[in-house]
């Protein structure tokens, strides 16, 4: 079932990967700080990205810290940029 109109809180977070040397790659956050995701393929790396980042945000916030990036209200649909090579 498709919902228009939906209103939700979310974050929104920059991601900079890099491959490394053994050809695995590396994302990291400039919004989020402890940020940090290692696979070996970017389809992986923006698998694991979200479960990541609301993890981490868990935890900074259970430690009774205000992340540095704030909460974001959007509506579906939900425009995404994707970058297909």
């Amino acid at each position: 079932m498709i919902t228009n109109n939906l209103e939700t809180l979310g974050y929104r977070l920059s991601l900079n990967i890099e491959q490394m040397e053994d050809g695995s790659y590396m994302a990291t956050s400039p919004d989020l700080e402890g940020f940090l995701v290692l696979a070996e393929t970017i389809d992986e790396v923006l698998q694991l990205a979200p479960n990541v980042a609301r993890t981490l945000i868990e935890t900074i916030l259970e430690e009774g810290i205000e992340p540095k990036i704030q909460r974001e209200e959007f509506r579906f649909p939900v425009k995404i940029e994707m970058l297909v090579a």
